[in-house]
């Protein structure tokens, strides 16, 4: 499935772990596509979460060491349009033991690898999530929206 730029026109960050972003800025600002979704990739603000890098060389990259929480909500706050997250399963965790995810796509691929990491290993209270959309590709790959359920 090829990314479209319409899923970044909502977007006013993207928030990274440090192994997501460093995938990102090693590829991204090299690419060219038809759509502009590079463009868009390579201009919009990031912020890195991450105790160990010490600078963000990608365009518009800011790292955020410490009390990532705060930081987040602050962001969130600053009604700057959605953050993003992209992978960085452990940051995701992070932001769901806070109460700072509004919404959730996953990504299904008809692939059975056999073996991986279970995406929300690790969320210490439990979350009741309620479908809010699907959207289906030729390719057979499925995104399914949820979202927190208050309460």
């Amino acid at each position: 499935m090829k990314y479209k730029l319409d899923e970044l026109t909502a977007t006013g960050a993207i928030l990274l772990g440090r192994i997501t972003y460093e995938g990102f800025a090693k590829t991204l600002p090299a690419v060219e596509d038809d759509v502009g979704f590079a463009d868009r990739m390579n201009s919009i603000p990031k912020y890195v979460v991450s105790s160990t890098l010490e600078r963000a060389e990608w365009n518009n990259s800011t790292v955020i060491a410490r009390d990532v929480a705060g930081e987040v909500a602050r962001l969130k706050a600053d009604d700057g349009g959605d953050i993003m997250v992209a992978g960085s399963q452990q940051l995701v965790r992070t932001l769901l033991d806070h109460d700072l995810v509004d919404e959730i796509r996953l990504m299904v691929s008809p692939v059975v690898l056999g073996g991986g990491k279970r995406i929300f290993d690790g969320v210490r209270r439990k979350k009741v999530l309620e479908l809010a959309g699907l959207t289906k590709y030729s390719s057979g790959n499925l995104v399914l929206t949820y979202r927190p359920v208050a309460g």
